[in-house]
C-alpha cells in the first residue's frame, strides 16, 4: 500500500525591514498630500456646473386650493351684485400648537385679493405695529404719521381667528409581515395615519371692535400620511445581498391651511354681502380628487391628443384661430395664445403646453357623475366637433356708492370700471357736456392697450395716489363713457387723425357711435365688443339767500 502524502503548512514570515520601510514611505506621502491644501483650480470645471444645477428642475406653478375657482366665482358674483368697495384688515392668525408653521394672515390677504380682482369688493388696509420686527415700511409709516404726512383710512371690517386645534395621529395603523429561511429573508411594512387641523375665523366691526354674530366660520381638514416598504436579504455562498424599496406620502400643512382659509373667507364674504355663496362652494371642481383625476387623465393621454384637445379649447374661447391641423408646440402663435390664456386665468405664464395648462383648460369639461365619481363631459365634441369661438364680451359699471348711478350733481367725481372676458385691446372714450369726444385709455400711465381678463380696469384708477385723470361731472346735461375691446390692435388700421394723445379732444368725431363705427370698419364687428354708460348732470342746487 502506498503511504498517504502529507503536505507541510507554509510557515508565517514576519515582514522584513524593507516592507516596513515602503509602507512607512507611502503613509508619509499620503499624509503630506492631505496636509497640503487642494488647489481650487483643480475643481474649477466641476464647480462650474454648480450654478446650473442649483436651479429648480420644474417650473413654478400657481399655489391653488380646491376653492380657488370658488374665489373667482365669488368675485364675479359680487361684481354682478355691484357690491361697493369695503376697507378690511385682519389680526394675526395664531397657531398655539406650534405644529402648523404657515403665514395664515398672508393667505387671508391673498384670498381677499382674489375675490376682488374684478369686483373691487375688498381693499386691505395693511398696517400693524410689531416692536420685535421693525422694517422699513413700519418705520416710515410711524415717521410720516407723526409728521401728518400720511393718512390712514379706517377699515370698516376686520377678520380675526386662529388655528383652533391640531389633533395629530388621530388614526394610526401599521401592518408588517416577514419570512425567514436559511439563505433568504423578506419583510413588508405598511403604515397609515391621519391628523386633523381646525381653523376658526370671525368677521368684526372695526369701529366698535365687536364680532358680528353669525359671521363666523369653523372648519377642519384631515391631513393624511402613508408609507410602505419591502426588505429582501439573502446569501449566495459567502456573500450577502440586501435590497430595500419604499415609498412615503405626507400631505403638507401649507396646502391644507390654504384650503381652510379660502373656504372661511368665502363663507364670511357671502354672509356679509347676503349673496348665495353656496353656489360657488358646490362647483364640481371643488371635489378633493379633482386635480388628481385630471393628472391621471393627462398622464394616460397621448401627447398629440392632449395638444389637439387644448388647442381646440383655446380656439373655442377665441384665443386661437380655427385650424385643421394642430400647431406645433413651439409655434409663436400658439405660445402667444397660451400666454394670454394663462394670464387671464391667473396661472403662471409660461407659454408651455404642460399639465397646469391642461388642467385650467379642461376643468370646465369635468363633472361629478351620479355615482359620485368625476367624469369627462363633452370631450369628444371638443376634440372632433366644429369649433365655434365664444364672442368677446365687455362689462362696464359705475362704482360710486350711491343708489342712483345715472344722475349726479355738478362737480361729482365719477368712478367706473370695465372688464373683458379674455385678453383684448381696450380703448375708452368720454363724451363730455360740451360735446367733445376725449380718449381716456390708453394714456401716459397705462400706455399699453392690451389688458387681461384677470382683473378690472378702473376709470380713473382710484387705487393709485396720482391717477392719469379724474372724471368730474360738468354742467347740466348728459355725459357718456364708452369702452371698446378688440381681439386685434385696431390702431394700425384706423385713420391717423383718430390716433391722438390721451385726454385731448378728437377732431372730426361728434359722437361715440361714430367712434364705434371706425372700430367696426378697422377690425370687423365680430372681433370687437363695446358698451356705453350714460349719466345725467343735475341742475345746480339753488344758492342760499344769505338770511339766517
Amino acid at each position: 500500500m502506498s503511504q498517504p502524502s502529507l503536505s507541510r503548512a507554509t510557515p508565517y514570515r514576519r515582514p522584513g525591514a524593507r516592507t516596513w520601510l515602503l509602507a512607512a514611505a507611502a503613509s508619509a506621502a499620503l499624509l503630506a498630500g492631505c496636509a497640503t491644501p487642494i488647489s481650487p483650480k483643480d475643481d474649477a470645471l466641476f464647480q462650474s456646473y454648480a450654478s446650473t444645477h442649483d436651479r429648480p428642475a420644474t417650473r413654478p406653478v400657481r399655489s391653488m386650493s380646491s376653492f380657488s375657482d370658488a374665489l373667482a366665482c365669488m368675485d364675479e358674483m359680487m361684481r354682478e351684485a355691484e357690491v361697493p368697495t369695503m376697507l378690511i384688515t385682519s389680526t394675526f392668525i395664531p397657531d398655539f400648537s406650534g405644529r402648523v408653521p404657515v403665514a395664515a394672515k398672508q393667505m387671508v390677504v391673498t384670498a381677499l385679493s382674489q375675490m376682488s380682482r374684478r369686483s373691487n369688493a375688498f381693499r386691505y388696509v395693511d398696517f400693524e405695529v410689531d416692536i420685535a420686527r421693525q422694517d422699513t415700511v413700519q418705520n416710515l409709516t410711524t415717521i410720516l404719521l407723526n409728521n401728518n404726512q400720511m393718512e390712514l383710512q379706517r377699515p370698516a371690517l376686520y377678520v380675526s381667528g386662529g388655528i383652533s386645534f391640531v389633533d395629530q395621529n388621530v388614526l394610526n395603523a401599521r401592518h408588517s409581515a416577514g419570512v425567514s429561511g436559511p439563505r433568504v429573508e423578506a419583510g413588508y411594512d405598511r403604515s397609515r395615519g391621519a391628523t386633523i387641523v381646525g381653523l376658526e375665523m370671525h368677521l368684526g366691526d372695526f369701529r366698535t371692535r365687536t364680532l358680528i354674530p353669525g359671521l363666523d366660520s369653523a372648519n377642519e381638514v384631515i391631513i393624511g400620511s402613508s408609507g410602505q416598504g419591502l426588505d429582501l436579504a439573502g446569501r449566495i455562498g459567502s456573500y450577502g445581498v440586501q435590497f430595500n424599496v419604499g415609498r412615503d406620502l405626507t400631505q403638507g400643512t401649507g396646502a391644507a391651511m390654504r384650503t381652510l382659509v379660502d373656504l372661511a373667507l368665502i363663507e364670511l364674504a357671502g354672509k356679509w354681502t347676503h349673496l348665495p355663496y353656496w353656489r360657488c362652494l358646490t362647483l364640481d371642481n371643488t371635489h378633493p380628487e379633482f386635480q388628481r383625476q385630471l393628472r391621471e387623465w393627462y398622464d394616460e393621454a397621448d401627447p398629440a391628443n392632449r395638444s389637439r384637445l387644448v388647442q381646440r379649447y383655446l380656439a373655442s374661447r377665441g384665443y386661437l384661430p380655427t385650424f385643421e391641423q394642430p400647431l406645433p408646440p413651439n409655434s409663436a402663435v400658439l405660445r402667444e395664445a397660451v400666454g394670454r390664456f394663462q394670464a387671464d386665468v391667473g396661472a403662471v405664464v409660461t407659454g408651455e403646453m404642460d399639465f397646469s395648462l391642461y388642467e385650467r383648460a379642461l376643468r370646465e369639461f369635468v363633472a361629478v357623475g351620479e355615482d359620485g365619481q368625476l367624469t369627462r363631459i363633452g370631450w369628444g365634441e371638443l376634440g372632433n366637433g366644429d369649433v365655434k369661438p365664444v364672442p368677446l364680451a365687455i362689462d362696464m359699471q359705475i362704482e360710486n356708492t350711491v343708489k342712483d348711478r345715472t344722475a349726479f350733481p355738478p362737480g361729482t367725481n365719477i368712478f367706473a370700471s370695465v372688464t373683458v372676458t379674455r385678453a383684448a385691446y381696450l380703448f375708452c372714450y368720454l363724451k363730455d357736456g360740451n360735446g367733445n369726444v376725449v380718449k381716456l385709455l390708453p394714456n401716459m400711465l397705462h400706455p399699453d392697450a392690451l389688458v387681461s381678463a384677470n382683473q378690472a380696469v378702473r376709470l380713473p384708477d382710484w387705487m393709485v395716489p396720482y391717477p392719469a385723470f379724474v372724471l368730474t361731472s360738468g354742467k347740466q346735461g348728459s355725459e357718456s363713457l364708452m369702452c371698446v375691446a378688440s381681439s386685434e390692435d385696431p390702431m394700425t388700421r384706423m385713420p391717423q387723425e383718430l390716433n391722438v394723445d390721451a385726454l385731448t379732444p378728437i377732431q372730426g368725431v361728434k359722437s361715440l357711435d361714430e367712434m364705434r363705427a371706425h372700430f367696426e370698419t378697422a377690425v370687423g364687428a365680430e372681433k370687437m365688443a363695446s358698451q356705453t354708460l350714460e349719466w345725467h348732470i343735475l341742475a345746480p342746487a339753488p344758492a342760499g339767500n344769505g338770511k339766517n
